[in-house]
């Protein structure tokens, strides 16, 4: 065995924008003639290529077949299943122009309004629960265009394995993976934001693939075409989900190491250089981040009702909403003692402070007695009872606007009230901003006005029940190591433990507080401990309301910061709050806040199925889409076991190949043209496939949110494109080492073949899974699919 010179056949990894094909020996003129020299024929492989017109009909072929296997049965069955419950609805928000709140950019959801807009539905259908019956209304066209963006994966994956690895069975196998696999199909017949998000993610990989094939015309128009296109999907597959980060990292990397490798070529001159440097940066980050932000300007242009999402946004940005109870309102900007207020928690869904008369129950921080009466404000009628935060109502009594009704049970004025934070608009959360050491009567109009200013000690008082807002050294009744907060006094009559220094965020003291706009936080005065809300749902005897506390730890949070939204003072002039309204960076930036701690915070619902992310290549446990007994029109998310073991066996099988390609050619091992190019094709194009599914799987190791097994559907894609490249790799090395051409091909041509009918075979068998079953479950033995119920945890 001869050792090459250095150099030779040394691989590197294809990049976005292209580089050079071959890295030759450095030096700048004899490298610029090895670059300008035409490439040399390539060896002849095992397996003859294909034919220049075998291409576009294989492409034909491949892309019949999947729409047809997406679009078989689309509108079964007639009724909502699993998450079309939340995207058919927000796309019916879209239609209807109401604002709502969901955790991922608003692209995908956009999208579905627009197709269902386009398709005839008119926004009407509720979509409340999985199993309600579409009737007459018109869904078709929804699904019909997530069918559609989930069949272009198919051509996708083909053309890029085509790409990198420039084998026609290569590529034909991957693209009958992916056909016949039943849980491509199955997520891309409903109305889901997995195939949009599938279809911006190999968009963009694609584009990225046929940019590097134009390194050796940079700067020509399909360059530029495919640089763009590069750019113009990473930023929808940013606009669909937040996971759309991991295809712009895959990018990233690349375009780095490409720059890198540019920046060695010293043929290259610095000013062309930066000329490479200004398109990356022009192509893959300003047009991206300019898509971006247009989408969420349209998104916010488009949805200007007041709707079920106003609560998780802050009150100046729901003024902007038409309907809601801030838009168009005149109030004073100002903070002045006397002021009645109403105090917002900056924390998503943290609600307004809020008391009522109801006392903490035996046993729970102060130890006071319970009372069950609540003096809660509706509309024009006083509630005895608190509002139910949960389902069901209490007994009421009515009065006439404005007229008190006095405690029931002969409630004791004395004992400290129950202090919450509450998700609706009620008179219980209005309070009365007073000084700590006065108890002057501020509503009388000769007193003089005197504006809250940053730094000031104050006293809040309850404005339904005269206490004030109070906090002392004992436990809150849920959150460990904080302190219990209260409403106590008699007539707003307390002690030193009513009093709170209220403070702005960023500001300096002295400095008035606007409404609306300023961030506040309220420190106890006698304790040090700052006023939050912990997030936590109180039981029943807190009638499920939002826990408040007097945290010690000072760590800054939306927890512990409020703002000031309602704001009444007949002393004060009023002025417009669209002199308040934010810019349009603000909201940008407020709604990106706003579904990260979303997306943080997931729990799941009650009765679904979660998984792990180590259950999904091995296919552990699917999800229902529909159905659940045997008389239900049943579909079941899970992948075709068959493809997904394959899958997972090939993975392993491609770094042991990848490695012990890698250490020969490190070694200087002599190979022949024909090796060559196979170690090219595993090196560079599987190597790069092999890194997006790395960067689009172990991220979610990492993730404290709720998971489930839709997720591992994008690295999915990237496995199946390994297994096409990886056996095709290894059926040209075993077929190369027999000497007679027919034999060989026999052999590769074989291989090909078995792998191509064992998939269809095993789709054969489990296509019920994606098109529907009726009868009995899997796990009774007089089922039809009792023998394929290969795992106990499928439930199918």
């Amino acid at each position: 065995m001869r050792r090459a010179r250095p150099g030779a056949g040394a691989p590197r990894m294809p990049a976005a924008g292209g580089g050079r094909a071959e890295p030759g020996p450095r030096g700048g003129p004899q490298r610029q003639r090895e670059s300008r020299r035409p490439p040399a024929a390539p060896p002849r492989p095992a397996a003859p290529p294909a034919s220049a017109p075998v291409r576009p009909a294989a492409l034909v072929l491949v892309t019949l077949l999947s729409f047809a296997s997406r679009f078989h049965r689309l509108s079964e069955p007639p009724h909502v299943c699993w998450d079309e419950t939340h995207f058919g609805k927000m796309g019916s928000y879209y239609i209807n122009r109401t604002f709502f709140f969901d955790v991922h950019p608003p692209l995908g959801k956009m999208l579905i309004g627009l197709a269902g807009y386009l398709s005839g539905y008119d926004g009407t259908f509720p979509f409340q629960k999985p199993g309600d019956k579409y009737e007459q209304h018109n869904y078709v066209g929804m699904r019909g265009f997530c069918a559609f963006l989930g069949s272009c994966l198919v051509p996708f994956t083909y053309l890029t394995v085509l790409e990198l690895s420039k084998s026609l069975p290569a590529a034909l196998l991957t693209a009958f993976i992916l056909i016949f696999d039943t849980g491509c199909i199955t997520l891309s017949q409903y109305i889901l934001l997995d195939p949009i998000l599938m279809f911006f993610l190999m968009g963009a990989v694609l584009s990225m693939v046929k940019c590097n094939s134009c390194a050796d015309r940079p700067f020509s128009a399909s360059w530029w075409l495919w640089l763009s296109l590069t750019g113009v999907n990473l930023a929808g597959a940013m606009g669909v989900k937040f996971v759309g980060l991991f295809v712009v990292l895959l990018v990233g990397l690349n375009t780095i190491y490409d720059l890198w490798d540019l920046l060695g070529n010293l043929s290259l001159s610095v000013v062309m250089f930066g000329k490479h440097l200004l398109a990356r940066v022009l192509c893959l980050i300003l047009l991206p981040l300019a898509l971006y932000t247009a989408v969420f300007a349209v998104h916010f242009t488009v949805l200007n009702k007041s709707g079920p999402g106003d609560g998780f946004f802050s009150s100046a940005f729901q003024s902007q909403l038409i309907g809601n109870n801030l838009h168009n309102v005149s109030v004073p900007e100002h903070l002045a003692y006397g002021s009645v207020v109403t105090m917002k928690n900056l924390r998503m869904a943290g609600g307004y402070l809020h008391s009522h008369w109801h006392l903490y129950p035996e046993g729970v921080g102060a130890r006071q007695q319970q009372s069950w009466a609540c003096c809660c404000w509706k509309r024009r009628t006083i509630k005895v009872g608190p509002v139910p935060h949960a389902e069901g109502r209490l007994p009421t009594r009515e009065a006439p606007w404005g007229q008190a009704i006095s405690p029931a049970h002969g409630t004791s004025r004395s004992k400290r009230l129950c202090v919450t934070a509450y998700l609706h608009k009620d008179l219980n959360n209005l309070w009365i901003i007073k000084k700590h050491d006065s108890d002057t009567d501020l509503s009388d109009p000769s007193s003089p006005v005197e504006l809250v200013r940053h730094g000031d000690i104050i006293r809040l008082e309850h404005k339904e029940t005269s206490r004030n807002l109070h906090s002392h050294q004992h436990e809150a009744p849920l959150t460990r190591k904080h302190f219990q907060v209260t409403g106590y006094g008699i007539n707003g009559t307390g002690d030193s433990n009513d009093f709170w220094r209220i403070e702005v965020v960023g500001r300096k003291a002295g400095k008035l507080i606007k409404v609306l706009r300023s961030q506040v936080r309220l420190t106890h005065v006698a304790t040090g401990c700052i006023l939050g809300s912990s997030g936590k749902t109180l039981p029943k005897w807190g009638w499920e309301q939002v826990e408040v506390t007097c945290t010690p730890y000072l760590k800054e949070s939306p927890n512990s910061l409020w703002n000031f939204e309602d704001h009444i003072n007949p002393k004060l002039p009023n002025i417009s709050l669209d002199v308040l309204k934010p810019s349009f960076a603000e909201i940008l930036l407020e709604s990106h806040m706003v579904m990260i701690r979303g997306n943080s915070g997931l729990k799941p619902k009650d009765n679904e199925v979660t998984s792990k992310p180590w259950h999904w290549p091995i296919n552990y446990q699917g999800l229902r889409f529909s159905g659940v007994n045997e008389t239900d029109y049943r579909v079941y998310l899970l992948g075709n076991p068959v493809i997904w073991w394959l899958n997972l066996v090939t993975i392993g099988l491609y770094l042991l190949i990848a490695v012990s390609t890698a250490v020969a050619v490190k070694r200087g091992v002599h190979l022949s043209a024909e090796l060559k190019e196979l170690s090219r094709v595993v090196l560079r194009g599987g190597g790069q496939i092999m890194l997006g599914w790395l960067l689009h799987y172990l991220p979610f190791f990492m993730m404290g949110r709720v998971l489930y097994f839709h997720h591992y559907f994008p690295a999915m894609l990237f496995s199946s494109m390994l297994t096409g490249i990886t056996w095709d790799t290894l059926l040209k090395f075993c077929a190369g080492f027999l000497s007679p051409s027919t034999a060989a091909r026999k052999v590769y041509g074989g291989g090909v073949l078995t792998l191509v009918l064992l998939i269809m075979y095993s789709f054969y068998l489990f296509h019920p899974l994606s098109y529907g079953m009726i009868g009995p479950m899997a796990s009774d033995p007089s089922s039809p699919m009792a023998g394929l119920r290969w795992m106990d945890s499928w439930e199918f």
